[in-house]
């Protein structure tokens, strides 16, 4: 039981990671507190839902539409909005992404109602001696190291990804260096935008889909990169999948009422003993 527990808690974190790196880049990058992230996510399942309705798409192959539409529509509200409190003040910038986030809640509802709607398309479990594996859970928790391990990548080799970190590191000394950082800050909003798309495509086929289901990625996501420390992208992997095995061993001590808490007094209990972050600094 404990070692299926811990699995599940370690499937459950590779998916929080990918959705967190997204929004701990563009902390990172811009210093903006984005609570738009869960919406984005929303989104990018709702995407995933209308392909497989509407064309019978793999739901897993919709990530190529999702992530591309969102990297598009996190460019747009990076240059549209989030470009003008980038320097303000960090409330600013947690105020208008908190409207920027209801507007796009309310426009979901509008769209597509308040119903509760589901991709029904990967039923069963894979069986591993005495261990059963949700099949969606383990083709999500795949595709998440994949997209992670991608968007490592790129932020280490290649050049294009290395100024994405100077300016994370130092916006003057990258813009000395002749980097565009204007170009730079619309680029991470809209990688953060792709992965919080990923996300949202792999959750549609595991739990129900409706227009207020971000919210809570919003809040593990703060979780996650608060545990890894703020900036730093190997930080939101460890933290991601802490907070994975934290859920899933809670869930199995404590009741259902109690477990939902667990995350929230996480959050205080970090933030008391070492608000840094396990990993403090950046890389």
């Amino acid at each position: 039981m404990l070692g299926q527990v811990v699995i599940s808690g370690l499937l459950a974190g590779a998916l929080y990671a990918m959705v967190a790196l997204g929004l701990g880049l563009i902390f990172g990058v811009m210093r903006v507190l984005n609570v738009s992230h869960g919406p984005l996510l929303m989104l990018g399942a709702y995407t995933t839902f209308w392909l497989f309705q509407w064309l019978g798409l793999n739901p897993y192959l919709s990530l190529l539409v999702s992530m591309p539409l969102l990297f598009l529509v996190g460019m747009a509200l990076q240059r549209l909005f989030v470009r003008r409190v980038v320097d303000a003040p960090e409330l600013s910038s947690l105020l208008l992404t908190f409207g920027v986030s209801i507007a796009i809640v309310n426009l979901a509802q509008l769209a597509f109602t308040a119903d509760l709607r589901s991709v029904e398309y990967l039923t069963g479990s894979f069986v591993w001696g005495p261990f059963a594996f949700s099949k969606s859970r383990v083709i999500a928790c795949a595709f998440a190291i994949v997209i992670t391990t991608g968007a490592f990548l790129f932020l280490r080799r290649t050049r294009l990804g290395k100024a994405v970190r100077a300016v994370s590191q130092s916006r003057e000394v990258a813009q000395v260096c002749g980097i565009d950082v204007g170009r730079i800050h619309m680029l991470a909003f809209g990688i953060g935008s792709a992965l919080a798309a990923a996300g949202g495509s792999l959750v549609a086929v595991m739990v129900a889909i409706q227009p207020e289901m971000g919210q809570v990625y919003t809040f593990k996501s703060f979780l996650v990169i608060v545990l890894g420390g703020a900036g730093n992208y190997p930080g939101a992997l460890l933290g991601g999948l802490l907070l994975g095995l934290i859920e899933q061993l809670s869930s199995l001590f404590l009741t259902t009422q109690v477990n939902e808490a667990v995350a929230y007094i996480l959050l205080v209990l970090v933030l008391l003993v070492r608000p840094t972050g396990l990993l403090k600094g950046r890389a």
